[in-house]
Formats: C-alpha cells, sequence, structure tokens
C-alpha cells in the first residue's frame, strides 16, 4: 500500500497525467490541458477518509472527489473510478499534499489526499493501479485467490454445468491450468455470488460453478467488465484469463478474468 502511494504521488509530482480531452464533470469545474504540481507539504493521511460525495471530477486518468462530513470538507484523488455525488463512500488513507495546483483542472487546492481509491462493498478487485476497494489482506487460502477483497465462501448449494464451446472450462480448471491458459481467451459459467461496481473504471464479480476446494482458494473466481451482472444470475463470463495479476496496493490475484464479456 505503502509503495502504491509512493509511486502514486510521484506519477503526479512528474507531470505523469497524459494530455487529453477536456475532464468530464458532475459538478462545474474549470478544464485545461495538462497537470502540474506545485506542493509545500506532504504528510499521511490517517485512515477514516469518508463521508459525503458532494462534488467530482475525472482528469487526466484521475478522479477528484470532495467529501463532506460533520460540516467538513476533504479532497481525495485516487485512480479514474466510478463515483456518484450524493453518495456516501469511503477511501483508503493516503499521502496529504498542500497547495497542490492542477493546470489540468485550473485550480489550487490547499490539501489534497492521494488514495489507492474506494473501500468496496468487497474492490474486489481487489484492486489499481487498482482495485477496490477492500478490507486488509487475507491469509491463508482467501489470499491465494484474491488480495484485499476477501473471497466469497463456497456455496455448497451451486452446481453449475460447464459452459459449451471452444475455450470453455470450469472454476477449478482454470486454477489448475492458470499457467497454460495465462493471456488466453477463457469461458466459464457459474453463479455469482458477489458484485462491486464501478471500482477502477469496471466492475468485479465473483463466481462459482461448485468445482474447486475451499481451503485452497480455487473455487471463486474473480471477474472484471464493463457489463454487469447480480448477485445470484447464473452468466457465462468470456473474457481474457491472467495469472499473478498484481494491481499494486496489495491486491493480487492469482487468478482473474479481464475485460469478460457476460452472457446469461
Amino acid at each position: 500500500m505503502k509503495r502504491f502511494l509512493v509511486l502514486f504521488c510521484i506519477m503526479i509530482v512528474t507531470g505523469a497525467h497524459s494530455a487529453g480531452a477536456a475532464p468530464e464533470k458532475q459538478t462545474a469545474a474549470p478544464a485545461a490541458k495538462t497537470p502540474s504540481v506545485k506542493t509545500e507539504k506532504v504528510s499521511i493521511a490517517p485512515s477514516g477518509l469518508s463521508g459525503k460525495v458532494v462534488e467530482s471530477m475525472n482528469a487526466g486518468g484521475y478522479t477528484y472527489v470532495c467529501l463532506e462530513k460533520a460540516g467538513k470538507k476533504t479532497w481525495i484523488a485516487i485512480p479514474e473510478s466510478k463515483v456518484t455525488v450524493g453518495k456516501e463512500m469511503s477511501f483508503q488513507p493516503g499521502q496529504t499534499m498542500a497547495n497542490f495546483k492542477s493546470k489540468t483542472l485550473n485550480r489550487t487546492f490547499d490539501e489534497i489526499i492521494f488514495s489507492a481509491g474506494p473501500i468496496a462493498a468487497e474492490p474486489a478487485a481487489a484492486s489499481p493501479s487498482m482495485p477496490s476497494g477492500h478490507p486488509p489482506v487475507n491469509s491463508g487460502a482467501a489470499s491465494a485467490a484474491g488480495s484485499k477483497s476477501q473471497t466469497a465462501p463456497k456455496d455448497a448449494n451451486v452446481k453449475v454445468e460447464k459452459a459449451a464451446g471452444a475455450n470453455a472450462y470450469t472454476v477449478a480448471d482454470i486454477y489448475a491450468k492458470r499457467i497454460e491458459l495465462n493471456k488466453k481467451t477463457v469461458k466459464v459459467k457459474g453463479k455469482v455470488v458477489k458484485v462491486s461496481e464501478g471500482i477502477m473504471g469496471r466492475n468485479w464479480i465473483h463466481i462459482q460453478d461448485g468445482t474447486g476446494d475451499q481451503q485452497k482458494g480455487t473455487h471463486n473466481l474473480v471477474v472484471t467488465m464493463q457489463d454487469m451482472a447480480a448477485v445470484n444470475d447464473v452468466v457465462t463470463v468470456t473474457g481474457t484469463m491472467s495469472k499473478d495479476r498484481d494491481f499494486g496496493a496489495g491486491y493480487l490475484y492469482k487468478v482473474i478474468v479481464e475485460d469478460a464479456k457476460v452472457s446469461k
């Protein structure tokens, strides 16, 4: 987590934002082209970054969020994510920078906190450059399947038949063949047991099909996508399988299926 935040801030300080279109805003904010940073103070922000989102804007691959709690407003910057104004949210602690000047937004923040991202309901996935939002890294079998996102316990009632057609595998197959399937297209059918929305610009679901071993963490598969599915849906996902996927900030997945498409 500390290593990620340091790299995150270095990217900001060295002007790592790429130039592009004017920022998308949920509330009015001036737009410019490229960011620059001028800071006079850097410190570690305390935990407990939570409150109501009263303002949010995207610029240069980052999302700037203004939280309000007990009448106090706090600005937070995270890797670009989906944030809804009016929603209560919590974020991971991070580094505080004073007198931060952003040319992209054409404004100077008296103080802003650079966080790895929101603490999701999970984010999942987790992740960023990752995800989202998750509790402390699990140990044992759980951490083998996913990092900061808690792996959903095995549902003893789940029994889903294997997907048909080319590149079809069970959840257990994906773990067993993770080396040979790395960076290849896979198709998996299963029941959705957990969902996290809008983390790092994508949705994260956990699926199970009744195969795999909970003690080894091979029963639960994390999938990222732009599509959406609901808990208890039985879906077929097709995407690219990656092994040992490290999103930083402790979000490491033994296997994960990314950029998936969903059919029911």
